[in-house]
Order: C-alpha cells, then structure tokens, then sequence
C-alpha cells in the first residue's frame, strides 16, 4: 500500500495514521512553492518515519512552481532529501506546464531524458516516468508522457550514466 500525498496536502496526523499501516510505504510528493525549503519537507518525511516507527518512507521531488508556468527541478535540493528518505525524481511530472491558456495542462516530452540524466547524475535513488502507448490519447498527463516504445532505450542510456558516476563516485 502506498500513500501519496501532495505536500500542499499533507495533514501530519493522517499521513502518520496511514504509516502504520501493515506494509505501508510513505511516498511524500514535493511539489513546492517558492516559499518552502527543501530541508521544511525533508523535516515532513523524517517526523512521519519516526512518529509511526515506519522506515518505509520515499520523497519525490516533482518540481517547484516558480511562476512561469512550467515546473522546474531545484537539483540543489536532492543530497538534502537524501539524507532523510529514499529520493525519488518524478521526472515527468516535473517536466508539466501547468496554467496554460487553453486550459490544459501542457508538458515537454522532449526533455524527458535530460531531467533522467540529471536525476541519474545527481544521484537520485530512483526515477518515476509515466508512460503510454499513446500518450495523446492517455486519460491523464499525456502531455508529459514518454510514449513506450521510448522507454527501453532511456533506461538502457541511463543505466550507462549510472556505470559511470559509479565509477567515479
């Protein structure tokens, strides 16, 4: 069971609730605002963890809302999540284009593995990518998919990225 909570949303109490639950796996999603510090939702993930006895507990970082209709990544930010929980890169939701004229949501599929890349190098423990057969017919986010077809070959290159930093780390 996974519970995933938006930080905007994040009640402390439910969110602690939820951890003890049997098998339960705390994913924080941060989506934040300008005016909240990495190290503040860092701060969130660590009082769940230890208030509900629950080690099961990942953050993922899906970009920060900085008013330019886009999501940008802040990868400053990742070693200080790592250091309280496994840290997880949204790499396509961070790549939305919330706020758009025409009313949808829109993406940049196109820097799907740049923001992969960048994850992989700063040392991301995993990466989450949507993705679909059909991304312009998807029922949600199809703007920032990463069609299927795409995939085998972003995670053959980004496995090669990981060979490497592993040599140097």
């Amino acid at each position: 069971m996974a519970a995933i909570c938006r930080a905007s949303s994040i009640v402390t109490t439910g969110l602690i609730a939820v951890a003890r639950l049997p098998r339960a796996v705390i994913i924080v999603v941060v989506a934040r605002s300008t005016s909240i510090t990495t190290q503040q939702e860092s701060s969130i993930v660590l009082m769940a963890g230890i208030k509900s006895g629950n080690k099961n507990v990942m953050v993922t970082d899906r970009g920060s809302m900085f008013g330019y209709q886009d999501m940008i990544v802040d990868f400053r930010g990742i070693p200080t999540m790592k250091e309280f929980a496994t840290t997880v890169l949204d790499v396509t939701h961070s790549l939305q284009q919330p706020n758009q004229l025409s009313g949808v949501t829109g993406g940049l599929p196109k820097m799907i593995e740049t923001i992969a890349r960048a994850g992989v190098v700063n040392n991301v423990d995993g990466l989450f990518i949507e993705t679909h057969f059909e991304p312009e017919n998807a029922k949600s986010d199809g703007a920032n998919m990463l069609n299927l077809s795409n995939l085998e070959k972003l995670l053959t290159n980004l496995l090669e990225i990981r060979k490497t930093i592993n040599k140097i780390d």
